[in-house]
């Protein structure tokens, strides 16, 4: 069984941070890469982080950048995602993801997706 279940979301303000969680299990966490996603009713899913298995190497969208860090806890097979200067734009269903690295952040593809967690933030 693989599993991903996403917590730390909730109701915040403009300005405010929240830390997102995203626990592995079913599979050796350490050797993937993982990502962070999002979506907002009636919108694509949009891509707003990743981290790969080794070095720690880190992307981020670029509605993000500067705002939000990705890291993770391989003895807790756990991802995080810390958000700060929330704005009313990041409100949307955040989702975690195994990355299976193809080379690049760009190429790589993301499969067994987590339920999510919502982000509301408030203007």
């Amino acid at each position: 069984q693989v599993q991903l279940v996403e917590s730390g979301g909730g109701l915040v303000q403009s300005g405010d941070s929240l830390r997102l969680a995203c626990a592995a299990s079913g599979r050796t966490f350490r050797t993937y890469a993982m990502g962070w996603f999002r979506q907002a009713p009636g919108k694509e899913r949009e891509f707003v982080a990743a981290i790969t298995s080794g070095s720690g190497s880190t992307s981020y969208g670029d509605s993000v950048k500067g705002r939000f860090t990705i890291s993770r806890d391989n003895a807790k097979s756990t991802v995080y995602l810390q958000m700060n200067s929330l704005k009313p734009e990041d409100t949307a269903i955040h989702y975690c993801a195994f990355g299976y690295w193809k080379g690049s952040f760009s190429y790589t593809q993301y499969g067994y997706w987590g339920q999510g967690t919502q982000v509301t933030v408030s203007s």
